[in-house]
């Protein structure tokens, strides 16, 4: 079993060397002429890495893993290149309007999640609710008719009728009549 110490250092390690990469990388894809794929820019950003730091980078599964995530998407993306003041939204068509990194978004917040979960759980009792005075508007219903079966069989009854019938009996008729 390793300790917190040894994962805790092993992470620094991956992150700050990634870190680095990232920026190598986003200096490779400045550099990116047409005709280059994927594959032509990261042999760029390796001979970049390896130029600044004088070692080669080894970590580049975690880096595949880790680049897409919000924290390194912001050195990921390419910049503009020279100082332009204008907005994004006003180069017209000079700039591309898709990007490849708008499939990542921004993960909920802990008290949006919690105002969510709450309005899910006010919205789930509301719905119990009136699933709920549905079924006691059903059981009345059912009540009354068992109640309007049993008056109509001690009515049609021929013989005569015991007490206890003819006080159920009663009691039915003043209750529905």
């Amino acid at each position: 079993m390793r300790e917190h110490i040894h994962y805790k250092q092993r992470w620094h390690k991956i992150n700050d060397l990634t870190n680095k990469f990232c920026g190598a990388f986003a200096a490779a894809e400045r550099q990116n002429s047409s005709g280059q794929n994927e594959n032509d820019v990261l042999k760029v950003a390796h001979e970049i890495f390896y130029s600044d730091y004088n070692m080669k980078f080894t970590l580049e599964h975690p880096w595949c893993v880790l680049r897409y995530e919000q924290k390194w998407l912001n050195l990921n993306t390419p910049k503009a290149t020279g100082s332009s003041k204008r907005k994004t939204g006003e180069t017209g068509s000079q700039s591309s309007s898709t990007n490849v990194y708008d499939h990542e978004i921004r993960p909920e917040g802990v008290k949006a999640a919690k105002s969510r979960r709450n309005n899910a759980q006010g919205k789930a009792l509301a719905e119990y609710k009136s699933i709920w005075e549905i079924k006691k508007e059903d059981l009345a219903m059912k009540e009354k008719l068992s109640n309007l079966a049993i008056l109509d069989t001690l009515l049609a009854k021929k013989e005569p009728l015991s007490e206890a019938e003819e006080v159920v009996k009663n009691k039915l008729l003043t209750e529905y009549f």
